[in-house]
């Protein structure tokens, strides 16, 4: 089975390739596909922008996810907002220097956060497949680690002996992350299909 991954991110890419690995055939984005603006006040409304723009231009079916930090401590956010949470042009390093600067202040528990991630499938046909991912964790006073990107360096997951996202291997951040959850359980659905 054929997808063309509507993100262009190289990282998500290989990292939705190599979860999705033979269950289906993931096709790179290709590069004359403008940026899709993203513009849903939801995960699940922002990945159905993405999936449909791409169908539309390619004509095959297409898989795009959208991935939300939510800190307990600022209320839900960045979630929706989490790849623009410094502004529109904002680098990873952006990013995660505005978390951190937010919540200085923020001790135990108020640093609890969640990532959350919905995978969606758009059929040629007009249907819809959608899987949802969520990994539960806090964020660490500084980053650490080299690995990754987004806002692993600061991300402590529960399961995760202690370390960042950003300082695991893909193999065993892939097992535990939001993402990977949410590409399994797509997996196992599409497998469940088409057999």
């Amino acid at each position: 089975m054929d997808l063309v991954c509507a993100s262009a991110n190289p990282n998500k890419y290989s990292e939705i390739s190599q979860i999705l690995s033979g269950a289906v055939n993931l096709i790179p984005r290709p590069a004359e596909i403008p940026e899709v603006v993203e513009d849903a006040d939801t995960l699940e409304g922002n990945a159905r922008l993405k999936a449909i723009a791409v169908r539309m231009a390619t004509g095959c079916a297409a898989l795009a996810d959208d991935t939300g930090l939510e800190v307990d401590a600022l209320g839900g956010a960045p979630g929706v907002y989490s790849a623009r949470y410094a502004g529109e042009d904002a680098s990873y390093e952006d990013n995660v220097s505005k978390l951190l600067e937010s919540m200085r202040e923020a001790t135990g528990e108020e640093r609890s956060a969640r990532f959350r991630t919905v995978a969606l499938v758009a059929w040629q046909d007009g249907t819809e497949t959608i899987a949802e991912g969520v990994v539960e964790g806090a964020i660490a006073d500084r980053p650490s680690g080299a690995g990754g990107f987004g806002y692993d360096s600061v991300f402590i997951p529960t399961v995760g002996g202690g370390k960042t996202f950003a300082e695991m291997d893909d193999e065993e951040k892939n097992a535990i992350s939001h993402r990977g959850a949410a590409f399994r359980s797509l997996k196992e659905h599409l497998n469940n299909t088409t057999s």
